[in-house]
C-alpha cells in the first residue's frame, strides 16, 4: 500500500468538499478549487475525512494513488492556508514594482517586463528586490513563480538574475587571466 495514498485527508472546519463522479470541488475561506481526478481512483468522503483507494496493485494505480491523495490534500490546504513562493532579484539596477495588479520588472532589458497574476493569485513587492507570489492553487503559484524567474534566470558568472529565496547559484570561474 502507498504510504502517502493510504493516509486520509482531514477536512478542517469551514471547508466543504463536494464529490461528483471524478470531479472534486473544495470550498474554503480563501476560495474554491475544482479538479477532475483520474477515473480509476476511488475517492470517498467519510465524515470529516477524504479517503482514496486504488482498484488494483499494478504500477499505474500505485502511482496514481499517492498522486490523487496529494492533489486533494493540496486543494484542502490551499483553501485554508494558501501557498506562497518568495523570489529575490540580484543585480545592480534590478528592481520590481507593482502597477495596479501588474508586476513590472526592470532586469537589464531595454524595456520593462510586465506580468499579470491569474485568478486567485496575488503578487506582493515588500522591497524593490523581493517578490512574494501567493495563491490557493499550489500548482499555479509554482508556475507563476517559475515564469517570473524565467524572465532573467541567475547567470553562472556573477549570479545576477531572479532566484528563489534561499536558492544557491553555483558560480563558475571567469577567464583564466589573459597573458600580457
Amino acid at each position: 500500500m502507498s504510504r502517502i495514498g493510504k493516509l486520509p485527508v482531514i477536512i478542517p472546519d469551514g471547508v466543504q468538499v463536494t464529490l461528483n463522479n471524478n470531479v472534486i470541488t473544495v470550498k474554503g475561506p480563501k476560495g474554491e478549487l475544482t479538479r477532475t481526478l483520474h477515473n480509476d481512483m476511488q475517492v470517498s468522503v467519510e465524515g470529516n475525512t477524504i479517503v482514496v483507494n486504488r482498484p488494483s496493485d499494478n504500477n499505474k494505480h500505485k502511482a496514481l494513488h499517492g498522486l490523487t491523495r496529494t492533489l486533494i490534500n493540496n486543494m484542502v490546504e490551499g483553501v485554508t492556508k494558501g501557498f506562497q513562493k518568495n523570489l529575490e532579484l540580484v543585480g545592480v539596477g534590478y528592481r520590481a514594482q507593482m502597477q495596479g495588479k501588474k508586476l513590472v520588472l526592470q532586469v537589464g532589458y531595454s524595456h520593462p517586463v510586465e506580468i499579470e497574476p491569474g485568478k486567485y493569485m496575488e503578487i506582493e513587492v515588500p522591497a524593490p528586490n523581493k517578490i512574494i507570489v501567493k495563491g490557493i492553487d499550489k500548482e499555479g503559484v509554482g508556475a507563476l513563480a517559475a515564469n517570473i524567474r524565467a524572465v532573467r534566470e541567475p547567470e553562472p558568472y556573477k549570479g545576477k538574475g531572479i532566484r528563489y529565496e534561499g536558492e544557491v547559484v553555483k558560480l563558475k570561474a571567469g577567464k583564466a587571466g589573459a597573458k600580457k
